[in-house]
């Protein structure tokens, strides 16, 4: 089930775009951003000479195993955010929201004769995403963007949405993927990883610390994006605001804090989640304290008690979470995450563990951040 990044030149591009209704003609295309699992591209088109770009995605069936829910999922999403951005935003609107283009059909999505499924969306000019966050404002103004996400599909309407990755954020349900890939053993890689392996059991007893509050109806289920890596917002090149969240795929029903705790593991390391020498991680305070006053002010009017109460414990979930992950899918032969070198997952995994040894370290300081903006 390899998920290698594939050249552009391997796709028909030209092709693709003919399933969608583009006005213009195509002059071509190149891999775009730094995800781990679909493969993306930017693609450019002449529009009565001026040059027009769009996104396309090929979309990771072999992960995304019910692609038509999955974009029925997007397509019930961002026709609801551009509505009320719209509502909210006069001018710019169009920048605020993911803008799907449906193929000929009329469906959300193309798939080609290969077998492929493809998406496209309007191109958000202007904006970029950062993969480390390099101030606290962008930091900032991710969180808010996020907060506000989560705040506009309080009032999705219809049916609760789909599960595209059932049990994604189910923290004990990983330590037993990962304790499977440990006695499985199918590459040969458990005698490499005692040490990560043992720190991560160690901690096992905290993996279920969220879902038991769920289970408890202290926490309520919400709409989330469960993927909250701040290099999923567009930064307006200008003003450094977040303009829009993007890759969807994983919003569905979930818990509000993991959507916080995965911006923190992602945004507060000092150092790229692949950094070989961990010596070098630590969190950075300042960005946290970004990130808390980002969220907070778009969501504190509708998060509880417990969800307040529960911020910094998120993002060492999280972080323990994604390590997790990486570990088990360097014992799995790299199946799930791209990779582009021997070890990468391996070196992420590390990366992850360290981070959560040093907010484990810093929790007093991180919860009194939290104490200090709930006040004002």
């Amino acid at each position: 089930m390899a998920t290698t990044a594939l050249p552009a030149p391997f796709f028909d591009l030209a092709a693709v775009g003919g399933a969608f209704p583009l006005l213009g003609r195509f002059k071509g295309g190149a891999p775009h951003g730094s995800g781990h699992i679909n493969d993306t591209f930017a693609v450019t088109y002449d529009q009565a000479g001026s040059a027009v770009r769009y996104i396309f995605q090929r979309i990771n069936h072999r992960i995304f195993t019910d692609v038509p829910a999955l974009m029925d999922n997007i397509a019930r999403v961002t026709a609801h955010t551009a509505a009320k951005t719209t509502e909210e935003y006069a001018v710019d609107s169009s920048r605020r929201a993911l803008a799907l283009v449906r193929a000929r059909d009329g469906l959300p999505y193309h798939r080609d004769s290969a077998g492929n499924f493809w998406r496209c969306y309007l191109f958000i000019e202007k904006a970029r995403t950062y993969d480390v966050i390099e101030s606290p404002k962008q930091a900032r103004e991710g969180a808010r963007a996020f907060g506000r996400f989560q705040k506009i599909l309080i009032s999705l309407p219809g049916a609760r949405l789909h599960e595209t990755i059932p049990h994604f954020h189910n923290t004990p349900r990983r330590c037993e993927l990962l304790r499977s890939a440990i006695e499985r053993d199918t590459h040969g890689r458990r005698i490499a990883v005692p040490e990560e392996i043992e720190f991560a059991f160690r901690r096992e007893h905290f993996a279920s610390t969220l879902h038991a509050l769920l289970a408890r109806g202290d926490l309520p289920e919400r709409i989330t994006h469960n993927d909250t890596k701040l290099n999923n917002v567009m930064i307006d090149d200008t003003t450094q605001e977040g303009v829009c969240v993007i890759d969807l795929d994983t919003v569905m029903p979930g818990i509000a804090l993991h959507d916080f705790g995965d911006m923190v593991r992602s945004a507060t390391n000092s150092t790229a989640e692949d950094e070989r020498d961990v010596s070098r991680v630590d969190v950075r305070q300042e960005i946290f304290d970004a990130l808390v006053e980002g969220y907070l002010g778009e969501t504190r009017h509708f998060l509880n008690e417990a969800e307040c109460a529960h911020l910094v414990t998120a993002g060492r979930l999280m972080t323990y979470e994604v390590g997790i992950r990486f570990l088990t899918d360097f014992l799995e032969g790299d199946i799930y995450f791209k990779t582009k070198r021997p070890g990468q997952n391996l070196d992420r995994a590390r990366n992850q563990f360290a981070l959560l040894r040093k907010m484990e370290e810093r929790a007093p300081a991180m919860e009194a951040t939290v104490r200090r903006l709930m006040r004002t």
